[in-house]
């Protein structure tokens, strides 16, 4: 089954920014637990702590299809390098601000100015798109293969930050990102070889990617699987609490993690012919479907049980998704259309943080799990109102002429 992920290391120069996105990967899912963390421990406040963390996401929420939409105009490299600078400078700055007791304003700005980034995930998925944009079958194993990395990251990342942070000094975590990420995305931009071309100015569509048929369908569903997400985090450690196994809270999310990369892995080898729309429709059922055995838990080991389940219809959806993204739009859109659909999902990341904190408070743990089954629902039933529009404009962007 691995074997069929070997071609890709085979690729000329695609060793490199794999491995300097493995290394950004792992910075960046350490980003909202160190910062959580080290403001919490300098100023005794979570409320603080997840006020903080939230202005750096949706400061990535507004700089993903921005930066992507530069990056398609003027390359890779020329782009992201300075974002990357700017990044590092000022999120050191806000380590050192924590540790010299700085107003607490000043961690807002700085932490705001160094999620002003470029995502490595938009950009990587672009090289995968441009060296097998003749080869479909390659590209699905790349685009599974970029979300196994993704999944892999988000296990590795917050575990490594917490650890820092306890076992060093608060800072650390933060620290330590900013040097990982930095490394992995300057490591990748150095990848010269492999950076897709810049489409010509003259030879470039008009308008927002988001504007393309089919994309703002594929973004609200991708919303609603971050909300899934952001909520089974908030819930998941709650409902161990109540149980009295609270420091099982890791492993449930662990698990969930687990789940989806094995799925990621498994359907990543695989060669599928169906169209993406309708696997679109098949994951999102998949999604709820898997998710409503959580309502009816007695403990925190079958609540694992349920995710480690419920997290093999996680990475089918967003490498549908995200592979169903990278079509809908030209060449020259196609970095900006890939952060366009990421920014959805960090959207729904802090919507199902924020609405399963809210249900937790008002239903309890157990029926807040209501909140992730309805976003999956919804996401359900987005796809399948536009299911036929979704299908038209897949079918008219397989059919026209690759530039």
């Amino acid at each position: 089954m691995l074997s069929a992920y070997l071609p890709l290391f085979r690729v000329p120069g695609a060793l490199a920014f794999i491995a300097g996105t493995m290394f950004s990967r792992v910075g960046g899912a350490m980003f909202g637990v160190a910062v959580v963390v080290m403001v919490s421990s300098r100023q005794g406040s979570y409320g603080l702590a997840g006020a903080v963390s939230a202005v750096g996401l949706a400061v990535l929420a507004v700089a993903g299809p921005v930066l992507g939409r530069l990056i398609d105009r003027h390359g890779q490299r020329r782009v992201a390098l300075p974002f990357v600078v700017l990044s590092a400078t000022t999120g050191l700055g806000v380590a050192l601000a924590s540790g010299f007791g700085a107003p607490v304003w000043t961690l807002f700005v700085l932490y705001g100015l160094s999620a002003f980034l470029p995502e490595p995930g938009p950009m990587s998925r672009a090289r995968w798109a441009h060296i097998f944009r003749d080869d479909p079958d390659r590209l699905h194993t790349a685009m599974s293969f970029e979300q196994v990395a993704d999944e892999a990251s988000f296990v590795v990342g917050p575990v490594l930050a917490v650890l820092v942070s306890t076992l060093w000094f608060p800072e650390a975590g933060l620290v330590l990102a900013e040097v990982l990420f930095t490394v992995g995305v300057v490591s990748f931009l150095s990848a010269r070889s492999t950076e897709p071309p810049v489409v010509a100015h003259a030879d470039r569509p008009a308008g927002l990617a988001i504007r393309r048929p089919g994309l703002a369908v594929v973004a609200g569903a991708l919303v609603l699987t971050g909300t899934i997400f952001g909520a089974n985090e908030v819930i998941a450690v709650a409902y161990a609490e109540a149980d009295g196994a609270k420091s099982l809270s890791s492993l449930v999310l662990g698990l969930f993690a687990v789940g989806s990369t094995v799925a990621g892995i498994v359907v990543g080898a695989r060669v599928v012919r169906s169209a993406l729309t309708r696997r679109l429709l098949l994951a999102a059922t998949a999604m709820v479907v898997l998710e409503v055995p959580a309502l009816f838990v007695q403990n925190t080991w079958q609540l694992a049980a349920v995710m480690l389940v419920a997290g093999s219809a996680t990475a089918p959806m967003l490498i549908t998704s995200l592979s169903l993204a990278q079509r809908l739009v030209p060449s020259a859109l196609l970095t900006e259309g890939l952060a366009v659909a990421v920014t959805g999902i960090l959207i729904g990341i802090s919507l199902g943080s924020v609405v399963g904190g809210w249900a937790i408070e008002a239903w309890g743990p157990q029926r807040a799990y209501l909140v992730p089954v309805v976003a999956g629902a919804l996401a359900v039933a987005i796809v399948a109102v536009r299911y036929r529009s979704l299908g038209r404009a897949e079918a008219v962007r397989l059919s026209s002429p690759v530039p």
